[in-house]
């Protein structure tokens, strides 16, 4: 399938910069497959669509404040992303505007100028690993110098911005509660309270499993056909709570309805016959024509022109469907990407 059948011209102003002032009040697009129906609504009505026995399936990874700045003794900026701590004081980052790459070049961090940190080791893709001194873990350092991980697309100032505590509640789901992840499972953002309260009552059931979303999910596919794209691998693990309501459900023949790409690639990387308790990890990349093994239903958000993301729901609904779907949206003024709008595929 060549690449540039799942690409699309989006105005730029509707990318959301930022998200409505109340989570339900996005706008849910809803799409039944059934007869290709198009229907507009606000993603608080969500609770009415659904049936009793469905089963919603939320991955509650949680967003890390993974952004930080770094200073040269020189005065020179570098721009930070927080990957992964290898053990204690060894950080594996993505550095920006570093130069040219010195051995135990020395840095501090701006927000904390106390602490010094050395570049020790450039890998490939702009990977680099860092010493950090102090003796703090990373999730504690960066809960004081980090910012959230938001995409490119959405604009902040670079040195911090008003706007910083804002997106530390909003760039992260109510239900968020497993922390590793450097950017947010978006679609799980439209819930509250409220819209969680009214699904229980409707009899709609949900469980969790756990998916640290990647840099990764958001590059867009550089080569001519999806065949030859290099996915890349993201942790996940299903423990045995969600494990035995997914069995239950697939067994009485009830819906299992994924809340995001994220949920789906980990329901999907499951053998077809049943669901275990397991963490490993899975590098799965769905594009059309696929087989669907779990997920009947789907809620997304509208994703990134030539990406994983926008392939994956080509393959749920055709990717002529997906076309149409999207121009539907574009004409709308539907907005886009990670603060952006909903859709409910059915």
């Amino acid at each position: 399938m060549r690449t540039d059948e799942i690409d699309f011209k989006l105005p730029p102003e509707l990318i959301a910069q930022s998200p409505t002032v109340d989570r339900a009040a996005s706008r849910l697009m809803h799409y039944r497959r059934v007869d290709r129906s198009i229907a507009h609504r606000t993603f608080s009505d969500l609770p009415s669509l659904l049936r009793a026995g469905d089963l919603l399936v939320f991955n509650d990874a949680q967003v890390i404040p993974a952004r930080f700045m770094l200073q040269k003794s020189s005065g020179g900026k570098v721009e930070g992303l927080f990957l992964a701590e290898s053990r204690m004081g060894e950080w594996r980052v993505l550095l920006r505007n570093l130069g040219p790459m010195k051995a135990g070049l020395e840095m501090r961090f701006t927000q904390s100028p106390e602490v010094k940190v050395r570049a020790m080791e450039k890998r490939e893709e702009g990977e680099y690993v860092i010493a950090v001194e102090g003796g703090e873990s990373a999730m504690g350092l960066l809960s004081r110098v980090g910012r959230m991980p938001l995409p490119p697309y959405i604009k902040r100032e670079k040195d911090g911005d008003e706007r910083d505590g804002f997106d530390r509640e909003r760039y992260q789901t109510i239900f968020a509660k497993s922390p590793g992840s450097v950017a947010a499972p978006t679609a799980g953002l439209h819930f509250t309270k409220a819209v969680l309260t009214d699904l229980a009552t409707r009899g709609v059931e949900k469980t969790f499993v756990t998916l640290h979303v990647g840099m990764g999910t958001f590059k867009p596919v550089m080569v001519d056909t999806l065949e030859t794209h290099a996915m890349h691998s993201e942790a996940y693990s299903i423990d045995n709570v969600a494990a035995t309501a997914l069995n239950r459900a697939k067994r009485e023949g009830r819906r299992i309805i994924s809340v995001g790409t994220t949920a789906t690639r980990v329901l999907e990387s499951q053998p077809e016959e049943s669901f275990v308790a397991k963490t490993g990890e899975t590098a799965i990349f769905i594009y059309p024509p696929y087989r669907w093994k779990h997920v009947r239903a789907m809620i997304t958000n509208f994703h990134l022109p030539r990406s994983t993301l926008i392939a994956l729901v080509a393959a749920k609904v055709s990717l002529e469907e997906q076309r149409r779907i999207y121009k539907v949206a574009i004409d709308e003024r539907y907005r886009f990407f990670s603060y952006g709008d909903a859709m409910f595929i059915e």
